[in-house]
Order: C-alpha cells, then structure tokens, then sequence
C-alpha cells in the first residue's frame, strides 16, 4: 500500500459538483486514451442499454432485498440492522480501480455529515474484496462502510449485474485493472452504477441506475431528497 503524505491523508475538500470533476476526468481520457480504446469502452455502454439493463432493475416502490455483507474490516453489517434507524442510502459501484466511482465516493464523503443530519445511513457495495475496500477507504478516508458482494449476489438481485465482454476484458489487463484479483474469483462481472434509498420498511424510495459508468447522479440530488422525504 503506498505510503501518503499528511495532505493526501485528509479526507476530499473538492466542493465542486460532481459533473464537474467527472468532466475534468472526461478530458483527461479524451486527451491520453487512444480512440481505439475510447470506442470500445463506449460501444460497450451501448451494448447495455440495449439491453436496457438500467430499465429492468429494481425500481421505485419495489422491495428491496434484504442483506449481509462484511465492511472494509471484515464486519458484517446487514440492511435490517441499519434500517431499524432510519433510511439507507446505498451506493453500488464498479471497484476502487475506477476513478469514476474514486469520484463519486469522494464527493459523497463530503456531504456525509448532512445525510446523518437528514436521518439516514449510507453504504456502498461492490464485488470488490474486504481487502481492496479496506484499501480503498484508508487511501481516500472514506467514512462510511464499504460493503464487499462477492460474486455481486446482492447486485444480481437488484438487477444491475452484467459480464464484462471479451473485448473490454483485454483492454482492463493491458491497463492493469486485474478483476479476477480485485474481486476474487474468475467471473468478470461487474454492476452497472446505481444508487439507492430505502424507506424503513426496504421499500426503494429513490432509484438511479445508468449503463454509462461515467454518468452518476449528483450527491447533493441525493441529498435533498432525504431532506425532503425526511
């Protein structure tokens, strides 16, 4: 694990809107990854919202299913548990390795504070392993709990999970973003980004989920709607 300075150690001070910070990201791919590669990525985004898998995962007013997932040390932390003090904001995301949801999490941290204000809980899942979070909260300080899907079986039943193709796959080894290693098993699968509120009850009050992992709702949206259903 790399060693940080006393700077990078605080948690994210950047207060800019999320479409802003993606947007620098946006340019940066633009100007250093080949197009070859760009056109891959994006015609794999379309593949899936052909598939409309966005469309047909769980929506508003649906039941959310009910979990038990270890956190970033290991403990295990159920939605029952957390719902019996309030809402439950979660944030399913794709693994430390992308800076899409490095952005997204970062940026949720800042304004986490005010959600516990608003009465609600927030945690973020991927198929990523206890380790990988646990690096993954140390380096960014993130403070709310990363929960670990393996094999995305609570992602299956939200109805976000797809197979990374063949061709997406080659492009993540020449890049180093080893999937079998990050999430501990062979599968090459990944959910789509999406966010969620629960009521109490696990009945989904609020509901994002997008093929396009560079598209993320904005954190104070999120916020707000607490605020407002509060």
């Amino acid at each position: 694990m790399k060693w940080r300075s006393l700077e990078e150690s605080a948690p994210a001070t950047d207060l800019r809107p999320l479409r802003e910070i993606y947007a620098d990201r946006k340019a940066l791919i633009e100007k250093y990854v080949p197009q070859e590669t760009q056109a891959v990525h994006a015609r794999v985004i379309a593949e899936l919202r052909e598939r409309r898998l966005a469309e047909n995962s769980l929506q508003v007013g649906a039941k959310a299913p009910a979990f038990e997932l270890k956190d970033h040390n290991g403990k295990l932390t159920s939605s029952a548990g957390l719902l019996r003090c309030g809402r439950l904001a979660i944030c399913f995301f794709r693994g430390r390795w992308c800076p899409f949801c490095v952005g997204q999490l970062e940026a949720i941290n800042v304004i986490l504070p005010q959600i516990d204000h608003a009465g609600a809980s927030l945690v973020a899942i991927s198929p990523q392993t206890v380790q990988q979070s646990f690096f993954m909260a140390d380096q960014h300080q993130l403070r709310f709990p990363l929960l670990s899907d393996a094999g995305n079986q609570v992602a299956r039943q939200f109805g976000l999970v797809y197979r990374v193709p063949d061709c997406q796959q080659s492009l993540y080894r020449r890049a180093f973003v080893n999937l079998p290693f990050a999430n501990g098993d062979e599968n090459w699968e990944l959910p789509i980004p999406a966010t969620y509120i629960l009521d109490r009850d696990g009945t989904i009050l609020y509901a994002s989920a997008n093929a396009d992992y560079t598209e993320r709702p904005e954190p104070e949206s999120t916020l707000q709607f607490l605020r407002n259903e509060k």
